[in-house]
């Protein structure tokens, strides 16, 4: 977390020096037509298909009511404790009371991301020029965002897990993450990949997986796939335009900083809490094994990023460098030929 925080600040006063013109006239993007293009489709589907957390989820259908004994609350194969042996040997009524907790705490994190995301978004889009359409876009995603994060609190209510979400080190820092948007664009959209990423390809996991899921889990996770996607997609076309843009210094600073938000924000938003642990008597080894410690949740890690190695790629920021602190980070590997693209390895035997 240190380099990071030296990397961003490092980053803020290069472009603190470079003046309010300069950084001004690099946001004017009405040269661009393409990326005109992008936000004007991003803010109409924003428009025509938007999701509201009171309005389309029936929370007190009673297919939705929460049962603490319901068999769907146990942990998929796709899951880093659902596929750990140590689980898999628990009987069902332990695997369900792990597996409620691990999903409020998981819909927990997602809420608090999306506050440092909102607060984040808000900071950006106060500095941006009169008449730029990025306006629009951001304040109909913070929108989205906000009903998030009402679903995500709804769901944890409901269940009655107390649980803590993110470390308390990151609760802590996330006042202070959100200035950067301002600043540091680039570096805050990265960090805004570093959450929707893992939070995407864990949810895509969940709809993809045939076991049988909890209606209210499966209706939260279709509502924020759906709407993560046009989140991702102008993250992506924001930093493919001006990270290339960016002087030379600026690149390779933003080059070191990417893999280590990537694996930082990653462990803090998927690795359950210590607290977790040990109110549960779950053994510390499973804890090590279970969240990246054996090959396959490894293999996961390192796939769940190819789309932003890819991103890296295009916008010039692997340089040797980079691809030092990739590996070192553990999640160095190919780029994704496009974005989306299927994990190259079975992580799970359909067997």
């Amino acid at each position: 977390m240190v380099c990071c925080t030296l990397i961003v600040a490092a980053i803020g006063g290069l472009a603190w020096r470079r003046g309010v013109r300069r950084r001004r006239r690099g946001r004017d993007i009405f040269d661009d037509t393409d990326y005109l293009e992008t936000l004007a489709t991003l803010s109409q589907g924003s428009v025509r298909r938007s999701f509201q957390a009171y309005r389309d989820i029936d929370w007190d259908h009673p297919d939705l009511s929460v049962g603490h004994h319901d068999p769907r609350w146990i942990l998929p194969r796709t899951d880093p404790l659902g596929r750990h042996p140590w689980y898999l040997a628990q009987t069902p009524a332990r695997q369900i009371e792990i597996g409620l907790y691990r999903q409020a705490n998981i819909a927990k994190v997602a809420m608090q991301f999306e506050s440092i995301l909102v607060r984040g978004l808000m900071n950006y889009t106060f500095r941006v020029p009169n008449g730029s359409p990025e306006f629009r876009y951001c304040v109909h995603e913070s929108v989205e965002e906000c009903n998030h994060m009402l679903m995500f609190q709804e769901m944890v209510n409901r269940t009655g897990a107390d649980v803590d979400g993110m470390p308390r080190w990151l609760r802590w820092l996330s006042p202070a993450l959100t200035l950067a948007a301002g600043p540091t664009p680039n570096a805050f959209f990265f960090g805004v990949l570093a959450g929707e990423v893992p939070f995407d390809r864990t949810q895509t996991a969940i709809l993809r997986d045939v076991t049988p899921t909890h209606p209210m889990l499966e209706r939260i996770v279709a509502i924020h796939v759906a709407e993560e996607a046009r989140h991702i997609s102008f993250a992506h076309s924001y930093l493919g335009r001006s990270v290339p843009r960016s002087p030379r210094s600026h690149r390779f600073l933003l080059s070191l900083y990417v893999p280590l938000v990537m694996r930082l924000l990653c462990s803090a938003f998927l690795v359950l809490p210590r607290s977790f642990f040990v109110q549960l008597g779950i053994p510390r080894a499973v804890r090590r094994q279970a969240f990246f410690g054996d090959p396959a949740s490894r293999r996961s890690l390192q796939d769940m990023y190819s789309d932003i190695r890819m991103l890296c790629h295009e916008v010039g920021l692997m340089n040797p460098a980079a691809r030092a602190v990739w590996r070192l980070c553990r999640i160095g590997g190919p780029p994704a030929r496009y974005r989306n693209e299927p994990s190259r390895c079975r992580l799970v035997d359909a067997a």
